[in-house]
């Protein structure tokens, strides 16, 4: 599942990269034993050097498909240097415990070497590569340090690979999004506010001019609103949450109107809407779905709505019932064009569950607010 995060080009760089990687030792002694006919082809030269390699292979992997997609794919800025910081602390520890034994970079000299000479004037002194086994060598050698920064830059690679691919993958899917989103609105504007609607609209605000002339100017005021949501603000990216929130609920208000009680219509909204922005009309296709297909004129029926904010997400709830002969009116945005214009916006990060039962179709959304 890891795997399939990443993108086939991505995948492939990564095994050219290491495969050249891998391959260098043995082009590198190649060369030097056709260069010297003295020289023989030594397999442990090349498997020293790959044991190395490895290391740095498996360190490689961790940040790649553990590490880097907690910045790169999750935001998680906190979690990411944390954890890369444990992981160098744990590398920094294990290349020390690891190193040959030497001293100040020399390894230590042989016996013969450590013995005292005499000079000229019958002084003893020591020569000058004699080992001392009082001096402490260096706590970090300059090998160590150049690991570490191998490592670092290698991260660094990796983690600059990945955002430049999410970034290309992010233009290509916002060119797709602008002409998606064109698309989607013409058909809304001209199917999913359809006459049907407008006509039913309008006659019940007609029937209420005798019986109640203030709730019919009122009824007007609305749907004047909701015209001019639907007209002005939908060819916009984002829209704020207050207004898709006073959109839905307007919409749920001039739909009541033509129903009797035999419908049971719940919409619960949250009181609060943070300053955050949504994709107009993302969940009015739900709502739709649900009045054409979930009411019925022989028998009770329901429609539930329902909106809660948990954090920086948006949970969505539609539930009705299933009536035996759906609503034949025209109009709505079906299912599958819905989900492809979430996949657009959102790719994988979103959720959506359809639970379709004998008596009632429930859909739940999980969406990111922005």
């Amino acid at each position: 599942m890891i795997w399939m995060k990443q993108s086939r080009q991505e995948n492939l760089l990564y095994i050219a990269v290491w495969g050249m990687l891998f391959a260098a030792p043995l082009l590198s002694l190649y060369v030097r034993t056709v260069s010297d006919a003295n020289m023989v082809f030594n397999w442990e030269e090349v498997f020293f050097a790959w044991r190395r390699f490895a290391i740095y292979l498996l360190l490689f992997l961790v940040h790649n498909f553990l590490l880097a997609p907690m910045l790169v794919h999750g935001r998680k800025r906190i979690l990411y240097f944390s954890m890369v910081a444990i992981v160098v602390a744990a590398f920094a520890v294990f290349q020390y415990n690891t190193k040959p034994v030497k001293h100040f970079g020399r390894q230590m000299p042989p016996p013969h070497e450590m013995m005292r000479h005499e000079r000229p004037d019958g002084m003893m002194m020591r020569r000058p590569h004699e080992f001392n086994p009082n001096r402490r060598p260096p706590i970090v050698a300059e090998r160590d340090i150049m690991s570490v920064m191998v490592v670092i830059l290698m991260f660094g690679a990796n983690l600059g690979t990945k955002a430049y691919i999410r970034s290309r993958e992010d233009r290509r899917r916002l060119v797709d999004l602008e002409r998606q989103n064109l698309e989607h609105q013409l058909e809304y504007l001209r199917y999913q506010i359809n006459p049907h609607f407008f006509m039913n609209t309008l006659n019940n605000i007609h029937a209420l001019i005798d019986i109640d002339p203030v709730k019919a100017q009122e009824t007007i005021v609305e749907l004047s609103k909701m015209m001019r949501y639907v007209l002005y603000d939908v060819d916009k990216h984002g829209v704020p949450l207050t207004k898709e929130m006073a959109f839905i609920s307007t919409y749920v208000k001039l739909m009541r109107l033509r129903y009797t009680d035999k419908v049971n219509i719940s919409l619960s909204l949250p009181d609060e809407v943070p300053d955050k922005t949504i994709p107009p009309l993302i969940l009015i296709s739900f709502i739709e779905n649900a009045f054409k297909h979930g009411v019925s004129y022989q028998h009770d029926s329901f429609i539930d709505i329902k909106v809660v904010l948990e954090g920086e997400s948006l949970l969505f709830t539609c539930r009705n019932s299933k009536a035996e002969v759906s609503n034949q009116e025209k109009g709505g945005v079906g299912l599958s064009n819905v989900r492809k214009r979430l996949n657009l916006l959102y790719a994988h990060n979103y959720t959506l569950r359809i639970h379709d039962d004998a008596d009632v179709y429930t859909i739940e959304l999980n969406i990111p607010l922005s």
